[in-house]
């Protein structure tokens, strides 16, 4: 009799614990749209980002900058699960200015519930959106005529906008410009995918804020060194395909998620 009420004992436990668990697994199951954060917090090697500060890259030459913009497009968010959301185009361009710090945190709403662990996005404007004419930019052609990240019409948009002073063996406080975009039938356009640290909890209620930190360096003196030694206008050519292809890809880093 004591043999079977124990065995009666322990299978109830087991029932509950089971029903506990359903439970549990039922209270993770995550429905309708939350706002995802990300923040873009410029630094310049292992320091923080300041304009008008020394630095010192790898080929001894100093920069001091004095703009910094670069253009952040269609972000994609994976989830655990492995499956992706595509943030809407129209909702997907962005202007990150160094100097206007409102710029640096994008706020993306209508993202659906789920817990994220991916992030991709790129650098620069895809060749599918320029080719939909100016009549299909919306406003963000006169915006970026006004922020001067457009060549001309056909020579389309900058993507990167890298301005400042230099010091070298020959020069003293002269004036460089990195200005990157499409380079004859070579569009350059970078696409960056980071993993997360930490699961972004995209909820009705949690507003999650991805903090990634982007390496300014990295555009100058990166796979790739720019001599400004050898010129300080950068704006076209192998140089401008080598920045984009192996620099700006690898300038960027995310540090933590914030699931507040």
């Amino acid at each position: 009799m004591k043999f079977q009420l124990k065995n009666m004992a322990i299978f109830l436990v087991a029932t509950l614990s089971l029903f506990s668990c359903s439970n549990d697994d039922d209270a993770q199951i995550v429905s309708g749209e939350g706002t995802l954060k990300i923040e873009f917090d410029n630094i310049y090697g292992d320091a923080d980002f300041a304009f008008n500060t020394s630095y010192t890259n790898s080929n001894g030459e100093i920069v001091k900058v004095t703009n910094a913009i670069y253009i952040v497009s269609n972000i994609v968010l994976t989830k655990e699960d492995g499956t992706t959301y595509t943030v809407p185009k129209s909702d997907s361009y962005f202007f990150v200015n160094e100097a206007d710090a409102a710029s640096t945190l994008l706020s993306l709403p209508n993202i659906p519930a789920a817990n994220y662990t991916k992030i991709s996005f790129g650098i620069g404007v895809d060749q599918e959106q320029f080719n939909a004419g100016s009549n299909g930019q919306g406003g963000m052609w006169e915006t970026a005529q006004g922020l001067g990240m457009t060549w001309s019409w056909a020579a389309g948009y900058k993507f990167v906008k890298f301005e400042g002073t230099y010091t070298s063996t020959t020069f003293t406080d002269a004036s460089f410009m990195v200005h990157t975009g499409k380079t004859g039938y070579i569009y350059n356009y970078a696409q960056v995918s980071l993993n997360l640290p930490e699961k972004a909890l995209v909820r009705t209620t949690i507003t999650p804020q991805i903090h990634i930190m982007a390496n300014l360096k990295n555009i100058i003196d990166g796979t790739t060194v720019v001599n400004f030694e050898e010129g300080g206008m950068v704006m076209g050519g192998a140089k401008v395909q080598n920045i984009m292809a192996n620099n700006v890809p690898n300038m960027f880093e995310v540090h933590h998620v914030h699931n507040d």
